[in-house]
């Protein structure tokens, strides 16, 4: 049986989500998402999706591309999934050497990658001579059978808003949502200061539920959000949940998302995810008083190219 690497195609959309799920089940995403992804990317982030292939399956996949609102030039990504049941057979090796070839010729000089904390894991990035970072893990929150906080009263001059409420001027999100971007713990830091470009790849992406991402507002100003990601179905994660500098260590991110939790449970969702830095303790700290518990961990690897 041989193994090729390709480029995706949109009519590989339903067989991408197949194998992500049972590689990396922790991550909340459709076929419609991941071709939105594709076609929304920035030009400069020069995208490219890749498929390994064993006689017609798909069993593996790659995200490859530039982090082009990164401060510092020359900062890649890559990341790599093979469904557990088709592994050892030389999928990853080849999407890896496939995805490297094209980042040095796009001017690469480090590419980043997060690797599942497993030894197997571990010890592919490690023999191919990617060094470990900083670590991220996944939560996960049982919205049937676990009980979320109960809605507190609003301190005068807070409102609470959904993302929907901002339909016609989005900007004010885009701000908040640059701002709070800009400070999140990370070792390719990004200033998504484009509005256009965060209009089409965040705004308009088919998994992004206006509804459900809750604003607080302070003032009449946006200073907190959490921004609802959904299956459509029953998986909701939290995209983002952060607050404007100057509105910080007052409790109103935690005050956005226990809204948009409980606009999901009450939508039907069953299970909650979130990712946090490990290193992102006040994050860390108000996720396991909502009840998430900790489902995985990732560890960020880079190598540096020439």
């Amino acid at each position: 049986m041989t193994v090729l690497v390709r480029d995706f195609l949109p009519a590989d959309a339903e067989a991408w989500i197949r194998v992500r799920r049972a590689a990396l089940p922790y991550i909340v995403t459709t076929a419609q998402q991941v071709v939105h992804e594709l076609a929304s990317a920035h030009p400069d982030q020069r995208r490219r999706l890749l498929v390994a292939e064993e006689d017609g399956e798909v069993i593996g996949t790659a995200q490859v591309g530039l982090a082009h609102d990164s401060p510092e030039p020359g900062q890649a990504f890559c990341n790599i999934y093979t469904h557990p049941d088709r592994t050892r057979r030389g999928a990853g090796a080849l999407l890896l050497s496939t995805a490297e070839e094209y980042l040095a010729t796009e001017g690469a000089l480090g590419i980043f990658t997060w690797v599942l904390d497993t030894p197997s894991n571990r010890s592919f990035a490690g023999t191919r001579g990617y060094e470990p970072r900083r670590s991220a893990h996944f939560l996960h929150l049982d919205l049937v059978g676990g009980p979320l906080p109960p809605r507190q009263e609003l301190p005068p001059g807070v409102e609470l808003r959904t993302a929907a409420d901002f339909a016609d001027d989005p900007r004010p999100l885009h701000e908040a949502d640059a701002e709070t971007t800009a400070d999140e713990p990370s070792d390719t830091p990004a200033e998504p200061t484009d509005y256009e470009d965060w209009l089409h790849s965040t705004w308009r992406s088919p998994g992004l539920d206006h509804e459900l991402t809750s604003v607080v507002l302070v003032d009449g100003q946006v200073a907190a959000f959490s921004a609802a990601r959904t299956d459509g179905l029953t998986r909701y994660m939290s995209g983002m949940t952060g607050t404007r500098r100057a509105y910080r260590n007052r409790g109103l991110a935690k005050l956005a998302k226990n809204d948009s939790l409980h606009r999901a449970r009450a939508a039907g969702y069953t299970d909650a995810y979130t990712g946090n830095d490990a290193g992102n303790g006040p994050m860390l700290a108000i996720n396991r008083w909502f009840g998430y518990r900790i489902c995985a961990t990732e560890v960020r690897h880079v190598r540096t190219l020439g």
